[in-house]
């Protein structure tokens, strides 16, 4: 994507700036920026939870004639497929326009759909809200991850990540209490005016995007190198391009970007899939089962979970907004934990109290005895809990993480249309769920949770404190590769139409040469179990030491 092959040598360096009293530089700059584009995430976040609260109110209900299961799901989940068809197109757009040019799009965007919602004057025009509402999610969900984890540096990268969903939380919880506290207003106000709150708030995000710089990696890789600088000299120094460790970093990203341009790979989807096809299974599969783990059927749907526990009416929204309190506060930990624990303790520890959560919600639903409502409430706050200190905020930072910065939009875009995906199936199978299989839909989600504890146990490299341009050495490609490429010239054993070995290789030993060169017998039979253990051996639970900085503190 380069325009040119100006070198790190011949870069005109910027004058170093003066620095006006309100010029923001450094952290003060990074905080600052990552605060702002928070509110992409507080927007969608919103966007879930405002339809829960108004929902099973009464002048809503009245003003669309008393919706059944299947049209209260349709308008809740439509936002979905809207979401999904942008996620997937924004890996294409973020590498046009930029990361700050798809956020202004997406802003907008979510801006107008907001507005039909609010002015809605019947069903199909609330569908059509909500699809247009979709489309801008799409690009916000996709793009603030990538943008957030382009401007961090190593050792911050997981806390600003994680602050940015608890903004995310913040909005969910902000539209919950509106509901609330418009709940006591009458007639068709009281659910109008949350809908049209989010549309200012998408139009601060609007006007804010002339304020913020553009991704710094964004810029080296379409050839705009003294401004991809100045933006590393901002936000990782005090605005002086000639700082040692500015140019250090200067220096990684512009080494990788050739690297890769220079391999005359085509960045196609196809390309990708071929290349980092396991890269890819991880950031979708994190964002799956981030859904699948159950977190929507709260989020959409609390009010009516409360009220099948008990709670009717508006106490049914008090519950809510309290859980969502608690939600928010969840969380906070992972801002200082996930740089110190990593990725993979956080989402094992959070799935194990997810499930917990889940199996004793349907029971406490099952035996339905007084103390079933504020049972039910103590189950769901925390499975909320666990999940906003653990399959919230990890799914979202992990993608761009793993993603090399020539494919990184295309993939997280992948990933993030994975998460509407399934958020659509969620939000739109759920009411009917409810209904039919009641109690039981509760352990159904807290068998995901299981699966999801193996799926990371097993497959999900540690990321914690590696710098982006060297997230190869964590999953071990080169040298997988060269590994098995050893193996196959010096074992060529000769197998049958069903992969039985019909002869040993030249050394009279069966079963390849992957166990000679480890020295033991794991792989031994070669057949497709072995060299599923091998990958993993050496690319799933892989120790990474990071490449010294000097200089660095």
């Amino acid at each position: 994507m380069r325009s040119d092959n100006t070198s790190p040598e011949h870069v005109e360096e910027p004058s170093r700036p003066r620095r006006g009293p309100h010029r923001l530089v450094g952290r003060s700059l990074l905080y600052a920026i990552s605060v702002f584009i928070s509110i992409g995430v507080f927007l969608f976040g919103y966007d879930q939870g405002v339809m829960s609260g108004i929902i099973t109110g009464p002048y809503f209900r009245q003003y669309f004639n008393y919706p059944g299961p299947i049209e209260v799901g349709t308008m809740v989940a439509v936002l979905e497929i809207g979401a999904f068809v942008t996620s997937l197109a924004s890996g294409r757009i973020g590498d046009i326009i930029g990361r700050r040019g798809t956020l202004f799009v997406g802003a907008m965007v979510f801006t107008v759909g907001g507005l039909i919602q609010a002015f809605t004057f019947g069903f199909w025009s609330m569908v059509l809200g909500r699809v247009i509402s979709g489309f801008g999610v799409g690009l916000l969900s996709t793009i603030v991850p990538i943008y957030q984890s382009e401007i961090s540096p190593p050792n911050h990268r997981g806390a600003l990540a994680c602050m940015e969903f608890t903004f995310n939380i913040v909005g969910y919880s902000s539209s919950v209490w509106l509901d609330y506290f418009c709940s006591f207003l009458k007639g068709h106000p009281s659910w109008r005016i949350p809908l049209f709150v989010q549309s200012l708030i998408g139009f601060i995000l609007v006007v804010g995007c002339f304020a913020i710089p553009e991704s710094p990696r964004w810029l080296i890789d379409v050839g705009r190198d003294a401004e991809g600088l100045k933006v590393i000299a901002d936000l990782h120094g005090d605005g002086n391009a000639a700082d040692p460790l500015v140019r250090m970093e200067y220096d990684e990203i512009m080494e990788k970007v050739r690297e890769e341009q220079d391999s005359g790979v085509e960045r196609t989807y196809s390309t990708m899939w071929r290349q980092y096809k396991r890269r890819v299974l991880l950031a979708m599969s994190s964002q799956a089962f981030a859904q699948l783990n159950g977190i929507n059927v709260i989020s959409y749907y609390a009010p009516r979970v409360f009220e099948e526990a008990g709670w009717i009416g508006r106490d049914a929204i008090l519950m809510t907004g309290i859980n969502s309190v608690i939600y928010v506060l969840s969380s906070l930990p992972p801002w200082v934990l996930v740089d110190r624990w990593g990725r993979r303790a956080i989402l094992m520890s959070g799935a194990v109290v997810m499930a917990m959560a889940l199996i004793s919600t349907g029971l406490w639903m099952r035996v339905d005895v007084p103390a079933t409502p504020n049972a039910v409430v103590i189950c769901v706050i925390i499975f909320n809990a666990a999940f906003g200190y653990s399959w919230g905020p990890i799914p979202w930072l992990y993608p761009p993480e793993i993603m090399p910065l020539s494919v990184r939009a295309k993939g997280v875009s992948l990933s993030t249309a994975t998460n509407w995906a399934f958020n659509w199936l969620i939000g739109q199978m759920t009411p009917y769920l409810q209904e039919t299989i009641q109690w039981r839909l509760y352990p159904m989600h807290a068998f995901f949770c299981v699966s999801s504890f193996v799926l990371v146990y097993f497959l999900y490299p540690e990321t914690k404190g590696v710098p982006l341009e060297e997230m190869d050495e964590v999953f071990g490609e080169e040298e997988l590769q060269e590994r098995l490429e050893n193996e196959s010239e010096a074992a060529s054993p000769v197998v049958d139409e069903f992969g039985n070995f019909l002869a040993d290789d030249a050394t009279g030993h069966r079963g390849g040469s992957s166990d000679r060169l480890r020295g033991d017998d794991h792989t031994s039979g070669g057949g497709w179990l072995a060299q599923l253990l091998y990958r993993l051996h050496y690319t799933g639970a892989r120790s990474y030491e990071p490449v010294p900085r000097e200089g660095a503190q």
